[in-house]
């Protein structure tokens, strides 16, 4: 006789597998929630109150200059229905000038209070679907990383831009990719002050990448200048064949960085330079902008913005307005739950509130 115990699909007898471990389950009883809906909102609500403080400390600047090109070559009056102003202390719009002439975009604003550093400025996209899943999948982080990938390989992770239509050699894009070749390619310039002694307020572009993003860029040690071409929309920069004196180090390239980082809303903006040593002050400062992103062909707007931060971050009032709503909604349901528990209360575990007892009697019929 065979000693093998007989094959069986229950489970093995312990408090695990038979669902007889200690529980805990609460009994949510007036004198529990009530106190629990309002200690939550009187936390929530001064805390989205000094949220909200806090993102209202944040000056901020914003520029729409979508419609630029279609200015004059002369300064315009001055207007504020192109841009917004946000600085603690101050209600008036900024005063903004623009004209437009040989591709370039001059803008002209007042700012009438100091921006303490350190300052960031932005450039802002709406309506640019960056989150587009064949969008986000056309790069190749090989060949981002120096290293040496074939064109077909290329071609796989890059499409529709990978190789080079009607090539002979194989050639391929460098970098490859929806990604890299829609890159922002307007220049914006740093801010001058306006008058007889002009000052420059300058922004730099170190430091504005995540520095996790650092390792995935190296300078390629041998590039192949014959079978790397750049994207089309890099041509106009940088003409239609690289070479040793035009090739861009792109571990060095932080707006290049920050670009390849996709955002996942359409209405994004994106960190373009930095000052991290000197206040910005007040007064009428000029700034030009080489005008070569289409934005038009997607129906969004682009936008200069010039912002300072709290130890939170920039500003984002949502957040302080969530945590009051929220707050505000506790304490009023518990105001409201503690007044009906008092007026009109309920004995705990009464079985005549349970349905069945609610039914009418069964019909005895006519006698």
């Amino acid at each position: 006789m065979s000693d093998d115990k007989p094959k069986t699909r229950r489970p093995a007898n312990t408090a695990f597998k038979q669902q007889r471990l200690k529980a805990w389950q609460p009994l949510l009883t007036p004198k529990s929630v009530l106190p629990t809906l309002f200690i939550l909102g009187v936390i929530f609500a001064p805390l989205g109150a000094f949220l909200w403080h806090t993102s209202s400390s944040v000056s901020e600047l914003v520029i729409d200059y979508t419609q630029c090109s279609k200015a004059s070559p002369t300064l315009s009056a001055p207007t504020t229905s192109i841009a917004a102003l946000s600085a603690p202390g101050v209600t008036a719009g900024p005063n903004v000038q623009w004209k437009y002439d040989n591709n370039q975009c001059t803008l002209v604003f007042t700012l009438p209070a100091d921006f303490p550093k350190p300052v960031f400025l932005y450039y802002r996209l709406t309506n640019f679907y960056q989150n587009h899943r064949r969008y986000v999948k056309s790069f190749d982080p090989s060949q981002l990383k120096g290293l040496t990938v074939t064109a077909d390989t290329i071609e796989s992770n890059c499409k529709p831009l990978g190789k080079v239509p009607g090539s002979t050699n194989n050639a391929v894009y460098y970098p490859c990719g929806l990604i890299a070749n829609s890159m922002f390619n307007d220049t914006i310039s740093d801010l001058v002050t306006t008058g007889n002694n002009p000052t420059t307020y300058q922004f730099s572009d170190k430091g504005i990448a995540w520095p996790a993003d650092a390792s995935k860029y190296v300078k390629p040690a041998n590039f192949d200048y014959a079978t790397n071409v750049p994207p089309p929309n890099w041509v106009k920069k940088y003409g239609p064949a690289w070479n040793a004196s035009n090739l861009p180090d792109l571990s060095r390239n932080e707006r290049f960085q920050v670009w390849m980082r996709t955002a996942g809303l359409p209405n994004f903006r994106k960190l373009y330079g930095r000052n991290d040593n000197a206040d910005l002050p007040a007064g009428t400062y000029q700034m030009t902008i080489d005008d070569n992103f289409v934005v038009t062909s997607f129906g969004g707007t682009k936008s200069v913005v010039i912002s300072t931060v709290s130890f939170l971050g920039g500003k984002n009032p949502f957040l302080g307005y969530a945590y009051v709503a929220v707050g505000s909604v506790c304490i009023l349901l518990s105001v409201i739950f503690a007044a009906r528990h008092l007026y009109s209360p309920r004995k705990l575990g009464d079985h005549t509130y349970l349905s069945w007892n609610h039914q009418p009697p069964p019909n005895s019929g006519n006698n």
